[in-house]
This record gives C-alpha cells, structure tokens and sequence, in this order.
C-alpha cells in the first residue's frame, strides 16, 4: 500500500486509530554507545510518518503527542516505535518533524538533477551524494552540472508521482534498483519531467522550485571505478552558506587578514608550529649530547662536534651543561662550506690564546670572553671538502678526548 506520507508529502498532521500494539526493543545508539530501550511497536490505520527505506532515513515526529523513536517497514505495515503504550482501536493524532521531512524531500529530489545516480550514499545528514557511473569527473563538469541542475529549478519543472500495478508495461520502462523481497502493494513512480524516471517509495517536493538551489561541494572516488558526486540541496545550501560566513568572520578576527588569504595564514601558523617543535627537540638533543659525553669514563677535556641544523642556544647548552672551567670545547654549526658559527669555550687561558687563530683558519668574525669565543665564519667550498667547519668534527653523537686535535 502507499501511505499517506507517500501520497501527500507535504501533509503535516494525521489523526488516525492505532491497529495493533505490543511489547518491544529498540537499540538506539548514545554518544557513541549502543543501548536497549524497551518501548511498543505500533501500527495505525495510515500514517505521515515516512518508514526508512529505499535510501532515506526515517521521520521524525509524535504519535499522540508522545516522541516516535523509529519508523520501519514490515510488509504493507509501518511499524512506529514508541516509549508508552497505546491502546487498540484508540484515536491518535499523528504530527511530522517538517523541518526534517522538508529536508529529506529537497535532497530526494535533488539527487537526479546532478547526474544518473545509481544510488544514495548519504541522505538526511550534513551533505549528500550520488553515486556516478564514471571512474572520473573532467575539469569544469561538475561546475556544468550544477548549472544545469539550477537551471532545471529556475523552470519550475513538475515532479509527478505514479502508482503502477506490478504487470503494467509502463513499469519496465522506468529505471529501478529492484524491489524490496516483501514488496507489497502498487509500484510507485517518481518522474521529474524531462529529468528523471525511476521506481521510488521516498518523499518528494511537488515542483523542483522548491528545492530552491543545488550546491555540488565536490567529487569523491567511489567503489569499482565510480565516482561519488557530494551535493546539497535547498535549505541545507542556506544553512551552509551561514556556517561558511561565521566561519569566515571568525578567521578574519584571528588572522587579521582577508579571507583569500586564510590558506596562506594556516600555512604559515604550521610552519611557525613546526620550527617551535624543532627548536624544543633541538634545545633537548643538545643536553643529551653533553651528558652522554659526560657519562664516558674516559672522556677526557676535550669536546669537539658539528651539527648543521644548530644554533647559537644549541651550541652554548652543550658548553654549559659539559661545563669548560676544564674541559676544552669546540662546536660549530651550518652547512660544511658557506655561512656557519662556532664556539670555542674552556679556560681562558687556552681560549684566549687559541681564539684568534681559530678564527683566522675559519675566515670568521668573533670575540672573546670569560673562557667564551663566539664567531661566524665564511668558508668557500674547496675540492676534496677539506678546510670547512666540520673538519675533524664528530656526528652528534660522539665527541673526542684530548687537546690535541683542536687546532694545529
């Protein structure tokens, strides 16, 4: 049979008499929890309430003014899940969750108007989607489609429905992804003039001007060489265009910049991110470093080390925590030839000395002080690699024993 919900989409209120009412369960899920309620399965002469099937979810709505937590199909019958019992042959007024029930009308009808669907993937949440029969979308196609279809609502296109009996000839003539095995009653047909023809037991608007407009929001890669084309449709388009808006004011007052450069501002806040990461790991490599060099019970008092991706901080971490009142340093940092620093670091008396000619073979610039000898250098790349920062230098994790090799 078709109910009252499928003849009169638009109907928003039904009194009718409860048929039959017995004891049952329902899972629902709670926050990411399945849970059992106990509550009464109903059935009523007719109802507006639309059973899930075919690819839409359920309505919404009261049954005698009490909450119906679920509505399915079994056989010719609806079944309506609720919390309280009714009574048999008992009067019920029956009212539907429009906003919900307008919603899933829009998307229904929408879905034909993008492109041949071969079926519903998503319907009566945040988006839609149809699943199209191309393992790829063309540049510019989805942009044509969405023209097109908004064209289709600008001409107030007729959507009509049909109820067909099983062995009428006009039933091989509409396109259909089969019927349910407990099929029960007359086929119904859906036909979007001139758009689309196809076996459906959902809800429709009447007129495609009630869809009001159709937003595609993208393509996605579907299963076997299809591609799911993501849409929404009337009210749901408003209501994207306002969360799109308060979004917007929302990281222009963050940013402080125009909304065409909101990309170029995340991007640069991930870098800066990043590099604070890198730093924090840098400053923690550098205290490993010294004491793993302080932990060796042959050490000795001498340290040297180069490490590329350095800093003045990494360098004088390390010299702190190895400590040079006797133990003689020398770091450096940046690339083998080119631009870099260093840090001669130990008693004053072998610093001072030693400072100037260090920075001599290094080219470099610098000044010491207090057993500290900070400098940058300038090295030219030479044949063979010799002459640069690192010569002689360890990885980061190994250092060297003896004054010996520090500068000759």
């Amino acid at each position: 049979m078709a109910f009252q919900c499928q003849r009169d989409c638009y109907m928003r209120e039904l009194t009718t008499r409860v048929v039959s009412c017995s004891p049952a369960e329902l899972q629902l899920e709670n926050n990411g929890k399945k849970e059992k309620i106990k509550g009464f399965n109903v059935t009523v002469k007719d109802t507006i309430l639309f059973p899930e099937g075919g690819g839409q979810p359920d309505d919404h709505g009261t049954m005698g003014g009490v909450q119906v937590l679920r509505v399915t199909r079994q056989g010719p019958d609806a079944v309506h899940f609720v919390s309280s019992g009714l009574e048999e042959g008992q009067e019920v007024l029956l009212k539907v969750d429009w906003e919900r029930r307008f919603d899933h009308m829009q998307q229904h009808s929408g879905r034909p108007l993008p492109g041949k669907d071969r079926g519903i993937k998503e319907l009566g949440r945040q988006r839609s989607s149809i699943e199209l029969d191309t393992a790829r979308v063309k540049s510019g196609e989805a942009e044509a489609l969405e023209t097109a279809a908004n064209e289709k609502i600008r001409s107030r296109v007729p959507v009509n429905v049909r109820l067909l009996s099983l062995d009428d000839p006009e039933v091989e003539k509409v396109r259909s992804r089969g019927l349910p095995v407990d099929h029960a009653g007359p086929i119904r047909i859906i036909d979007i003039e001139g758009v689309d023809a196809n076996m459906c037991c959902g809800t429709h608007v009447s007129n495609l001007s009630h869809l009001q407009a159709i937003k595609v929001l993208g393509m996605e890669k579907g299963k076997k060489n299809k591609t799911n084309l993501v849409f929404i449709a009337g009210n749901r388009v408003l209501k994207y265009a306002e969360r799109s808006y308060n979004t917007e004011k929302s990281l222009i007052s963050l940013f402080k910049v125009r909304p065409e450069e909101h990309v170029q501002a995340v991007d640069k806040l991930q870098i800066e991110e990043q590099l604070n990461t890198n730093l924090v790991l840098l400053r923690d490599m550098a205290v490993l470093i010294a004491r793993n060099f302080k932990s060796k019970p042959d050490q000795g008092n001498f340290f040297t080390l180069h490490y590329k991706d350095g800093d003045n901080e990494f360098m004088n971490i390390i010299a702190n925590e190895i400590g040079f009142e006797d133990t003689v340093i020398f770091l450096t940092v940046g690339e083998e030839t080119g631009e870099g620093m260093f840090l001669l670091a130990g008693p004053s008396s072998v610093v001072d000395s030693l400072g100037p000619r260090v920075m001599e073979l290094l080219h470099g610039k610098g000044a010491g002080k207090n057993g500290r000898f900070p400098g940058k250098s300038e090295l030219p790349g030479q044949e063979g690699g010799g002459g640069g920062p690192a010569a002689g230098a360890q990885s980061p994790d190994e250092g060297s024993g003896g004054v010996e090799p520090a500068v000759r």
